[in-house]
């Protein structure tokens, strides 16, 4: 049997500082749990949404998305489906699905987002940035 070389980790939130998130507003984004904590396989990512966030529609050809809301409440859009989700709901985003993100609560969203551990990683923004959003 192969020796497991990796060890296991724990993440306070306040250890992964959240950053802008690329071409959105009021969004902040920060790896928990990847590479750096010896994660061969998966990423998870925390997600922040201030009141009034957005992070507009785009896709990812070759990779699928497992999200679970944390806090709040948040409009999802999939493809050509657009759904309210709230703390406890789960999410699947398959491979090449169209999707976009939108806080219109006054209060804070926050959402965890597994995606798998690939340098294929590639975002196909398939509208223009929310006025006001970062641009890096």
């Amino acid at each position: 049997m192969a020796e497991n070389r990796t060890k296991p980790a724990v993440v306070a939130p306040k250890a992964a500082p959240a950053a802008p998130v690329r071409k959105a507003r009021g969004a902040r984004m920060a790896v928990l749990i990847g590479p750096e904590q010896g994660a061969p396989n998966f990423v998870t990512r925390r997600f922040l949404l201030a009141p009034e966030a957005r992070i507009p529609a785009h896709r990812h050809p070759t990779i699928e998305h497992e999200q679970v809301m944390v806090r709040g409440e948040m409009v999802l859009g999939m493809s050509d489906e657009v759904r309210t989700v709230r703390a406890g709901d789960a999410m699947y985003l398959p491979a090449g699905c169209a999707h976009w993100y939108e806080n219109r609560t006054a209060e804070d969203v926050e959402f965890l987002c597994v995606i798998p551990n690939t340098k294929d990683y590639a975002t196909e923004w398939l509208e223009e940035p929310p006025e006001g959003a970062f641009s890096g």
